[in-house]
Parts: C-alpha cells; structure tokens; sequence
C-alpha cells in the first residue's frame, strides 16, 4: 500500500460499489490505490457542488456531463464504464413472482405485501414515476419502505417481499434472489461514467486508474456484478 498523501480518492455512485471492491486487487497491482465515498449520484452531486472534491467522479453519465459543462471535470476525461438494469428482488427462497411483462409485474408488486425502493437513486426516482404512470401508486407506497442505501438488505432480513433497484446494487447484498428485471416497455437503463476532477492533485494517475477500469479484467468483473460494460465516449 503507498502512503495515504498518494491515495486517489473517488466519489463513486452506490452502483459500482460492487465493482470498485472486486477490481481493488487489480487496481493495487498497478500502483493505483484509492478510497473511495459511495453514494447515490442525486446524494453526492450537492456534496459536489458544495465545494467536496476528488480525484476521480463515477457518476451517471448525466451528472458527468453536467459537472464538465459547470468546470469541475476536466473535458474531454469522461469515459463511458457501464451500463445498469433495474431489478427485482425477494428474500432467498422466497416465492418468485412472475415479472417479465407490465402486467404480471403490476400483479406482482400489488400483491406483494410490502416493498422497498431507493428515495434519491436513479432506479427509484424511475419506480416513483413508474408506479405513478401505472396508476398503481396510492396502493404501492401505502406497503412501500423508502429510503437512501442498499434497499436490498430489507429484503434479506425479511422485511420486505420485494425489493427494486440496480441491479449492481442488489448484487451488494446476501440473502437475496433476484429474479428479474422491468419488462422492457417499463425498463430504464442508466450509463455509469467517469471523469477527473478539475481540482486533482494527482490528474495523470486519475486517469490511469479510469483506464483500469475500461480495462478487459474491469469489464469481467463489471459483468459479474450485474453491469454490461460500454465503449468509450466517441
């Protein structure tokens, strides 16, 4: 391990936790340690604005592209990594519904006695305004745990049957099974990417360490988490 003064730090969405973990061995072999803050990008991007700084951002390609135009990324650094899938999960063992088209996962989620979904994540900001456009709303949020982290984990204790959000995201959590993600009409994929904070101390490595991960061993790992990898920006 280097010493800390050399240590990147990175501002990464909840969805690459998983990622960021399993590649921290690959990261390492190549001299790029790093301590990362995790959070939802609609969470960390006041912090941003806030004047809270990094070496490197891994955000939703929307709020890269924002921070870039607003001078806190240095342009032309973004990198496109991943491409996430919201999901559905039950505790493990439980009864798997049937959610692959809109109206057997309408059934599903309106028979489930409870559920969970972010408060200010990208997954559930859709789910509010999917839920509101399916005209099923009043009933799921009357049975609905709402909140900021890893709604997955109410599941694995039992304390929701349903749980929704990235799939990258539920992947964090033991005791759990997904079965699915939204039907396709229902589905919102969203682009995580990278870039390099304006106020890096330590640029060139930055850019190093988001190289590593578009890297082949990254992109593996990506997919095991739940992810599928995507190209560079053109």
């Amino acid at each position: 391990m280097t010493d800390s003064r050399f240590t990147l730090r990175v501002l990464s969405t909840l969805g690459l936790r998983g990622v960021m973990t399993e590649i921290t061995p690959i990261l390492t072999r190549r001299g790029l340690d790093f301590a990362a803050s995790y959070g939802a990008t609609n969470i960390l991007m006041p912090r941003i604005a806030s004047g809270e700084t990094a070496d490197v951002a891994i955000l939703t390609d929307a709020a890269i592209e924002d921070l870039t135009d607003r001078g806190a990324i240095i342009d032309g650094s973004r990198r496109d990594l991943a491409r996430s899938a919201i999901g559905i999960a039950v505790p493990a063992g439980a009864a798997r519904p049937n959610v692959r088209t809109v109206e057997a996962f309408k059934e599903a989620i309106l028979a489930a006695r409870s559920s969970a979904f972010s408060r200010s994540g990208a997954s559930g900001l859709h789910f509010a305004a999917l839920i509101e456009h399916l005209g099923i709303a009043p009933e799921v949020m009357r049975k609905a745990r709402v909140f900021d982290g890893v709604v997955g984990e109410l599941a694995a204790k039992g304390d929701v049957e349903m749980a929704v959000q990235q799939v990258s995201e539920l992947k964090l959590v033991d005791g759990i099974d997904i079965i699915g993600v939204l039907p396709d009409e229902l589905q919102k994929l969203t682009v995580f990417s990278a870039g390099i904070f304006v106020r890096s101390a330590r640029p060139a490595a930055a850019g190093l360490l988001i190289a590593a991960l578009a890297s082949p061993e990254a992109m593996g790992v990506m997919r095991r988490q739940g992810l599928e990898p995507v190209g560079p920006v053109g």
